[in-house]
């Protein structure tokens, strides 16, 4: 995408999150009329409380925000498909096609590379350029939505149980759903934490399912930074991610030392070529050229 949609979308995202309250906001509140007031109070809570800590994430890039956004954007979308689902007459129906519509836009704008490239550069220093990894491929159809659904549904169904004073099965689900979360969202937010990134010395690879630390490649043992050919030898690290993976190419070997399941320490591979899937290939290929890392 062009430089002027990446410089308009830090505005755009925090315009359409912060006008939530305003389009799905009423279809929400039409769907919990009738409710009793503890279960409106509690919806009440959760929809505000999550509302400002995503609207500050925004404000403040950082990868924290990023899980923060893209956990919370499905959330906003599937309670508006719900609001709508069970809206009653023809102004409720026109009420909850803006709310669909603004959630459906929210999701599609979490959830683009863009987007991850500007929260992980958030905390960067100013001479360092982040650009995150694609998620490994057998992660994205099953286990990423039943994570999500597990940390986000469990404590939300224990906080309505204790609403509506069903006190023991609320406070099983509950305690339940907080440590589920606890340790889903943790894993969450580890896919928000892989990056490829350019320093002044050359290119870090910093992938915590790959490899147990970062791995720095300076310029000078760098040959190329290329597109992957379908049959590549090399060190296959890209999780299998969908999408173009670069093959970087050095001069000399290096040591790295990979994650292995069952083995804290790791697993040591000598190699002098290797393979990775970042979410925009083109603009690591464009980053490099401006480092100086060979391309091509």
């Amino acid at each position: 995408m062009s430089a002027n949609f990446e410089r308009l979308l830090p505005w755009l995202l925090r315009a359409v999150w912060a006008s939530l309250p305003f389009t799905v906001g009423p279809a929400l509140a039409a769907a919990l009329d009738g409710r009793s007031r503890p279960v409106q109070a509690v919806a009440s809570v959760l929809l505000w409380g999550t509302w400002t800590v995503v609207l500050l994430a925004t404000l403040v890039p950082h990868p924290i925000g990023l899980t923060a956004l893209r956990s919370a954007a499905p959330a906003a979308l599937v309670a508006a498909v719900a609001a709508a689902a069970g809206g009653r007459g023809s102004a409720v129906s026109i009420g909850t096609a803006g709310s669909l519509g603004t959630a459906g836009l929210l999701m599609a704008l979490a959830f683009l590379p863009e987007t991850g490239a500007l929260f992980v550069n958030g905390p960067a220093y100013p001479n360092e350029r982040r650009l995150p990894l694609r998620v490994p491929g057998a992660l994205l159809f099953g286990i990423i939505p039943g994570a999500w659904v597990l940390a986000v549904a469990t404590p939300t169904a224990g906080l309505f149980l204790l609403a509506a004073r069903r006190w023991v099965p609320g406070a099983v689900v509950l305690a339940l759903g907080l440590a589920l979360a606890a340790t889903l969202f943790r894993s969450l937010h580890g896919l928000a934490r892989r990056w490829v990134v350019f320093v002044p010395a050359g290119m870090v690879l910093h992938d915590p399912l790959s490899l147990t630390d970062p791995v720095l490649f300076r310029r000078q043992m760098i040959e190329s930074l290329r597109p992957a050919r379908a049959e590549s030898q090399s060190l296959d690290l890209t999780q299998r991610a969908p999408g173009l993976a670069l093959e970087l190419v050095l001069r000399e070997e290096a040591v790295l030392m990979l994650n292995e399941r069952g083995n804290r320490s790791g697993r040591s591979a000598t190699v002098d070529r290797l393979l990775f899937t970042p979410t925009r290939p083109g603009a690591v290929l464009r980053e490099a050229g401006t480092r100086r890392v060979p391309t091509g």
